[in-house]
């Protein structure tokens, strides 16, 4: 278990180092006025919404504004956190990789019902958005996995209040 941890993680700090680029950069131009970012980053970003149609990018609903928002202040700096957490090799990372990867499925909800439910989406930008689903999930389970190892249920031992309770 711990290679294919360790492959995760190796996936997982790749995604989250991206992250903590593309949020400030790429996805915060919804929510922010354009003129604050350099005119190749904003060519960019409309590349994007005329390559793959994100008629939301380029609706910008109040949905959408509010969970980029969220993106920000929360997950970016968890991002950051996360790659800090990876290299350092801290016991806390899946705790933050599981808050990262709830949020992002919670969002990512939000974003693929909007796009599958209205049928506005073309299968190329589905296709773009579907990946950060499974990211999160994979961030979620990471955490989850941590987690149970430090329950005891990886080395078959009982925990302390179970084995008080017997004895009593």
């Amino acid at each position: 278990m711990g290679a294919f941890c360790k492959l995760i993680d190796a996936f997982l700090f790749l995604y989250f180092a991206l992250m903590a680029i593309i949020a400030p950069l790429i996805d915060s131009q919804i929510s922010l006025p354009g003129d604050i970012f350099p005119a190749f980053l904003v060519d960019l970003n409309r590349w994007y919404i005329d390559e793959f149609g994100d008629y939301l990018a380029k609706e910008k609903p109040h949905f959408l504004v509010g969970l980029i928002w969220h993106e920000l202040l929360l997950l970016w700096p968890l991002s950051i956190v996360n790659v800090y957490a990876i290299l350092a090799g801290k016991s806390w990372f899946g705790t933050t990789s599981m808050v990262y990867g709830a949020s992002v499925v919670t969002s990512m909800a939000a974003i693929l019902g909007e796009m599958i439910g209205s049928g506005k989406a073309s299968e190329k930008l589905l296709m773009m958005h579907v990946p950060f689903m499974g990211v999160g999930i994979l961030a979620l389970l990471r955490g989850l996995l941590s987690q149970s190892s430090k329950s005891g249920g990886a080395d078959g031992k009982r925990p302390a209040i179970l084995a008080r309770r017997k004895r009593a």
